[in-house]
């Protein structure tokens, strides 16, 4: 059977009304974001999404059949999204865009949440702060970068978005108990 894309043509009009915040056009139709995985209705007060990343729905269900979940801050469904669910799309966020300048108020944005909230409901669920989740993938990442000899440490930080060579290098130790140097040492004896 053949996926069938529900999904309707954006127009000039529809972009208005998603910038507009325009609560007039709240239910005629729901629009989703490719890049966070989240429908809304017009009117939600998000952050304003990429344009190439939005898709039109007539109705939630859809946009659910399609995939995307409802935002926790305009509830366009009339429930809210669980947390665990939330948190799900915050993570595969930070999964898949590690190298980029992350903050807590920016992940918020893209979930459509407050800051202080999903740093709770984060911590809660995952037992850790958001932070403390973005280092480790970065450090993981970091980790098997080191395994080749041509990338220089400061390269390595930069890819994994940790541009600040010294505190990449402190960060790793910290976590590992060794400088990112002196594993990639162990690595080249270990190849031996």
């Amino acid at each position: 059977m053949r996926h069938v894309d529900e999904s309707e043509p954006l127009t000039e009009e529809k972009w208005e009304a998603i910038i507009g915040n325009d609560e007039s056009y709240d239910f005629k139709f729901f629009y989703a974001v490719k890049s966070t995985g989240i429908f809304c209705r017009p009117s939600c007060k998000s952050k304003p999404p990429n344009r190439g990343n939005v898709r039109i729905f007539m109705n939630a269900e859809r946009a659910i059949r399609e995939g995307f979940r409802p935002c926790k801050r305009c509830k366009p469904t009339g429930e809210r999204l669980p947390d665990h669910e939330w948190i799900e799309v915050i993570t595969r966020y930070m999964d898949h865009n590690f190298a980029e300048p992350l903050s807590l108020h920016l992940l918020a944005e893209i979930g459509h949440g407050s800051p202080y909230h999903l740093h709770r409901t984060f911590k809660k669920i995952m037992g850790m702060t958001p932070l403390e989740y973005l280092q480790r993938i970065r450090l993981d990442h970091a980790k098997a970068l080191l395994k080749q000899p041509d990338l220089s440490i400061a390269a390595i930080g930069k890819r994994v978005g940790l541009p600040n060579t010294s505190y990449f290098i402190s960060l790793f130790k910290q976590n590992f108990g060794y400088t990112p140097s002196d594993y990639r040492r162990q690595i080249m004896q270990n190849q031996d």
